[in-house]
């Protein structure tokens, strides 16, 4: 790989990982529309570590807080609100990773489509708008409640259909739950934590015993420039998300969706 491709792919994941228009999906994409050859499973799992290392890094207070309150409260009769949001995001990962795990042939096969890509990025484009402009948006995170984060947990199980977005698919179901943009967006970051340690974990077990050839050099500069860009990306979505909203994203998803579908069936 050549640095201007590793730079290329360390933007759009680090852009893409966390606002609601689908990493999955422009990755996927690159390929197709440019003359950029696939980047291979190990480079997929070097760009999501450091998006991970992103979020965790920037939510280590409110992480240390949900631990520590978990194992402190979590297992009594009356837990701290930390304790439950601390379950209810562990409990919230568990449709993703079943539904993973059984359909993960398709999503490396059939869902690799730029067609599926367009259509999923229009509906889901749809399905945010409606409940940004419908979703009551009274509660924060100290409000939030264990069916809250379930309903979320089960909807986010969609965004294995590349260009529904996880984000944006947590996002709308946070607001269609009642949450707050912000809320709702603080939510989503958290409950990639374990989501991303998932696939990156089942990407990793399927490196093992393969031929692929690891370039070691090339794989932590993805994942360096993917960390850096992904932590930028995250601090400025939650300082305007309130006042941009979600607007902007609708449309571009909806232009994406309509540009894959034209050119591509």
């Amino acid at each position: 790989m050549t640095s201007l491709q590793i730079i290329i792919l360390a933007i759009i994941q680090g852009i893409t990982e966390f606002l609601p228009i689908s990493s999955s999906g422009h990755l996927i994409l690159l390929p197709h529309l440019t003359s950029i050859p696939d980047q291979g499973l190990a480079f997929d799992v070097a760009l999501h570590l450091g998006s991970l290392i992103a979020v965790l890094v920037y939510f280590r207070h409110d992480i240390k807080n949900l631990i520590t309150e978990w194992l402190s409260t979590g297992f009594t009769k009356n837990p701290s609100q930390n304790a439950i949001l601390a379950w209810g995001i562990g409990f919230a990962t568990i449709p993703v990773g079943l539904a993973g795990l059984l359909l993960a042939t398709y999503i490396e096969t059939i869902f690799r489509s730029p067609v599926i890509i367009g259509i999923g990025s229009i509906i889901f484009a749809i399905l945010m708008y409606l409940a940004a402009r419908y979703g009551r948006q009274l509660k924060d995170l100290n409000a939030i409640r264990m069916k809250d984060m379930l309903f979320i947990g089960l909807i986010q199980a969609l965004a294995l259909i590349p260009g529904a977005s996880r984000s944006g698919v947590t996002i709308t179901a946070g607001l269609a739950a009642g949450l707050t943009l912000k809320a709702s967006a603080r939510f989503s970051f958290l409950l990639s934590i374990p989501v991303i340690l998932l696939a990156s974990g089942y990407q990793s077990y399927k490196l093992i015993g393969t031929a692929e050839p690891m370039q070691w050099v090339e794989l932590f500069w993805g994942a360096l420039l993917s960390g850096i860009i992904a932590y930028i990306t995250i601090h400025y979505f939650l300082k305007w998300i309130e006042r941009i909203g979600l607007t902007f994203f609708v449309i571009y998803r909806i232009i994406l969706g309509v540009i894959l579908i034209a050119v591509f069936v």
